[in-house]
């Protein structure tokens, strides 16, 4: 992961949360791991990086998605 990457997480206080790696603020808070993701993908798209995404229960990752920064020789 680069420090441009993003990560979509629950908060103690039960709200979502979209944050760079690097930051130390989030980007984005809501309600909803949906809505979040939505928005920090945005962000994502238009610097080329990852999110990945969190459980809300255990905090481990769930998922990742990758905007820009895979290797070209990869095949699938």
């Amino acid at each position: 992961m680069s420090d441009k990457d993003y990560n979509v997480y629950q908060g103690s206080d039960g709200q979502w949360r979209g944050k760079r790696q690097d930051a130390t603020r989030a980007s984005v808070v809501g309600s909803t791991q949906k809505d979040v993701f939505e928005a920090t993908r945005e962000f994502a798209k238009n610097s080329g990086s990852e999110v990945s995404i969190h459980r809300g229960d255990t905090g481990k990752i769930r998922a990742k998605h990758s905007y820009g920064n895979d290797p070209k020789t990869t095949n699938g």
